[in-house]
């Protein structure tokens, strides 16, 4: 029997009445995305595939390190001393990204983006091989979410600095997709962008989205978790999504700021769950980094539901924070 998670509610999600469950989706930030709605059969499909598409689109276009013409690009390109005006979107997200920098005291940050390319998780050129420790830490000093400046709507560049917002800007795009099918009256879908999921309402027969929570390829047996996704997201990180491997170690994506280089943790996999899928992101990321023991106690002491896989000497282990217990456990 699956582990199921339920969400406490002031009151169930409204049964659609008429319409059934569409299916549709596209490409984006390097992975696919996909909905399904609740919908009447008149439903203009193809145009309103084409606005998720475009709220999609907008947020690639003002926070992707591969867009040249980014916002994030833009600042990273300016001379020392210069201001950067960025977007609406973009503000809103740096200004998460540094609230939770803050709150886990740096696990996260958002200014990590020329050790990103150091090590080949961003658009530079990658020998395929771990960078020397002095080029490491040349870079390191430059970092620090810390030095982030904001005067309204433009960022100082202090000299040296370069943002990458990966660790938060595909939950943000759930939401951006979500924000769309608000928009266009749609009142009951699930949202999913490469395994990051926000969902509301509830199918024609009552039932609510079930989503099954991410879990490592390593992982065999154990229990399957299964989560109500009504008026919540949901983001996992883990350290077998990108990666590289040189003489027999290997090499995760998330980056440990306290040391410039790619996270030595036990931690495989975090999940979160949390009502907007920028903040689900962003916290995954900053648990990853804290090791298992550090990031239960953090996200005890914050109320964060999360899900915490990490290897042990008998296997994979997996621990569950208060409030994701509560939903267990009601």
């Amino acid at each position: 029997m699956p582990r199921v998670l339920v969400p406490a509610l002031t009151a169930p999600p409204a049964r659609p009445v008429g319409g059934s469950v569409r299916a549709f989706g596209g490409a984006t930030m390097g992975t696919t995305w996909s909905v399904k709605a609740v919908l009447p059969a008149t439903t203009d499909l193809p145009a309103l595939e084409a606005m998720v598409q475009r709220a999609l689109d907008a947020v690639v276009a003002r926070m992707s390190p591969w867009e040249p013409g980014s916002d994030l690009c833009r600042y990273n390109r300016a001379a020392p001393g210069g201001w950067t005006s960025l977007s609406a979107a973009t503000l809103t997200v740096l200004r998460r990204a540094i609230e939770v920098a803050s709150a886990s005291h740096g696990a996260f940050d958002p200014t990590l983006g020329a050790l990103t390319d150091l090590w080949g998780f961003g658009p530079a050129p990658f020998s395929g091989q771990p960078p020397a420790a002095e080029t490491i830490v040349s870079l390191r000093e430059a970092d620090g979410w810390k030095r982030l400046v904001l005067d309204g709507d433009a960022l100082l560049q202090p000299g040296g600095l370069a943002l990458d917002l990966n660790g938060i800007a595909k939950g943000f795009g759930v939401d951006q997709a979500a924000l769309a099918l608000d928009r266009a009256g749609v009142k009951s879908y699930l949202v999913e962008v490469g395994g990051e999921l926000r969902g509301t309402g509830a199918k024609p027969d009552g039932q609510p989205w079930w989503v099954e929570l991410e879990r490592p390829p390593t992982a065999s047996g154990g229990e399957i978790t299964v989560v109500a996704l009504h008026d919540l997201a949901v983001a996992t990180s883990g350290d077998y999504r990108r990666f590289f491997d040189h003489d027999g170690q290997r090499y995760a994506h998330t980056l440990d700021p306290a040391t410039g280089a790619p996270s030595t943790s036990p931690t495989v996999s975090v999940t979160v769950l949390a009502k907007d899928c920028m903040s689900a992101d962003a916290w995954a990321t900053a648990l990853m980094v804290m090791g298992p023991d550090a990031a239960l106690a953090f996200a005890a002491e914050h109320g964060l539901a999360a899900l915490i896989v990490s290897r042990s000497a008998v296997g994979l282990e997996e621990r569950l924070s208060p409030a994701l217990q509560a939903m267990l456990d009601g």
